[in-house]
């Protein structure tokens, strides 16, 4: 930024279409992230940063650091919310009087961390084995912050895959044949309440299941004893025996989708004939339900095929779903369907928080931005479903990026308080007034006075 802190009315830029108009830019005290600070709100009412502050080990030994570990951690996770994916982001952001206030400590009043900085707190400190394992926990911690204020009665997972497209020399970046990119293949499990239980980078090359244990295990580790029940949903990927037993030990019940073979498609042919008569117009669909077992597996276990006719379709639409769950066979599979929401906050992941930029050398420091974007996610998706009023309630995380934490705002400081004076556009003021109030309810309730 050539003046960070504005330019004089004498290098203002006029317009020739109409001279009238004059154009003044004001650098630090004009911010275009003003609903950044919402976030900043739950992130107080809750304790995130906080939690984070005490699991991670600050590994400078210096005693002149100019900003603490929590506004450094606040600068990483808040950029990424409003869509600054790079470190290099932090050349402009240091002087963004939303930035600085929500970093706090010295940067309210000069400047927030530089790129490089920012640089080694991300590849360095954070990449730090004993940072790097408790920044993956931190996302389940943070979800457990927020089931205190919303305890939940049961708790579904759901797991897959996707693709980091990759554009350099990155570390364990490999070609992976489905995707047909080079790329990293991570691990996903959310709840479904749409936050991100738990994820993991991994090389491009690996299966979509490798390692799903790491991922997880942990999840249902924090959960059990605590919930009424948990349940679990996935893809034909993790159709293995040994992720059937894993749940099944854990009493968790399940429905993932089972690849088909010739003997299941012989156990259901009588519903893979044509139906007599002229074709409906609309689907036709029927269900099976029986016991299967198997080469690999240690016991016989139900399966459910769904067989749907189409008006324009030659042959049936045939899917197959293994379950220990005793619903009937229509209802099992209208919850497995629920499994797409899954694929829908991926690709939220991708477009608002933009997780899929993963640009550093080592895969240790890609592994930390790929967590630094999931609580980036968490946060904003904390904040839609906890504090959003009701006319928002079904806005997407891109839908709130765009029109709450992009509002524009000129800051006026006085002697004693420091204002933002906000644009009203697509948030009017009664409704980021509810937002706050809503986030204001979260707050532990202070105990009782003694009589």
């Amino acid at each position: 930024m050539a003046n960070p802190t504005g330019e004089s009315e004498s290098d203002a830029v006029r317009l020739d279409f109409d001279r009238r108009l004059m154009l003044q830019f004001r650098g630090s005290v004009v911010t275009s992230d003003a609903g950044l600070l919402a976030y900043r709100e739950l992130d107080d009412a809750i304790g995130l940063t906080v939690m984070a502050s005490d699991v991670l080990v600050d590994a400078r030994t210096g005693k002149n650091g100019r900003h603490a570990l929590a506004g450094l951690f606040r600068q990483s996770v808040f950029g990424r919310l409003a869509g600054y994916e790079d470190v290099n982001d932090a050349e402009r952001l240091r002087h963004d009087p939303a930035m600085r206030w929500i970093v706090g400590g010295k940067a309210a009043q000069g400047c927030a961390a530089s790129p490089s900085q920012m640089g080694r707190f991300e590849t360095q400190w954070l990449a730090a084995p004993e940072n790097l394992s408790a920044i993956a926990d931190l996302s389940g911690q943070w979800i457990d912050l927020v089931h205190g204020r919303r305890p939940p009665r049961s708790i579904v997972l759901d797991m897959d895959s996707s693709v980091s497209p990759t554009h350099g020399e990155q570390e364990m970046s490999v070609w992976n044949g489905h995707y047909a990119c080079t790329c990293y293949h991570p691990l996903f499990v959310f709840n479904q309440f749409g936050d991100l239980e738990r994820c993991a980078l991994r090389p491009g090359n690996v299966h979509s299941a490798d390692g799903w244990d790491g991922v997880l295990k942990p999840v249902v580790a924090r959960y059990q004893g605590k919930l009424w029940r948990i349940y679990f949903r996935a893809d034909a990927a993790f159709a293995m025996p040994e992720v059937y037993e894993f749940l099944e030990s854990e009493r968790i019940k399940y429905a993932i989708r089972l690849p088909a073979n010739r003997v299941l498609q012989d156990r259901i042919g009588y519903l893979l004939k044509r139906p007599v008569g002229r074709p409906a117009h609309n689907v036709r669909r029927c269900h099976a339900s029986f016991s299967y077992q198997a080469g690999s597996w240690s016991k016989p276990r139900r399966v459910i095929a769904k067989v749907e006719w189409h008006a324009e379709e030659l042959y049936p639409r045939v899917g197959f779903i293994v379950t220990n769950m005793s619903r009937p066979a229509e209802r099992v599979v209208a919850y497995y369907n629920k499994r797409g929401t899954c694929e829908q906050w991926i690709k939220e992941g991708k477009g608002a928080i933009k997780w899929t930029r993963l640009s550093c050398r080592t895969f240790a420091a890609n592994a930390v931005r790929l967590q630094l974007h999931a609580l980036a996610y968490n946060l904003g998706n904390f904040l839609r479903t906890l504090a959003t009023p009701e006319p928002i309630k079904d806005w997407s995380l891109t839908s709130l990026k765009e029109k709450l934490i992009k509002i524009g705002a000129k800051v006026v400081s006085h002697g004693r308080y420091v204002a933002f004076q906000m644009a009203e556009v697509a948030i009017p003021r009664q409704m980021f007034q509810e937002i706050l109030r809503l986030i204001a309810e979260l707050r532990p309730q202070p105990p009782p006075a003694l009589a």
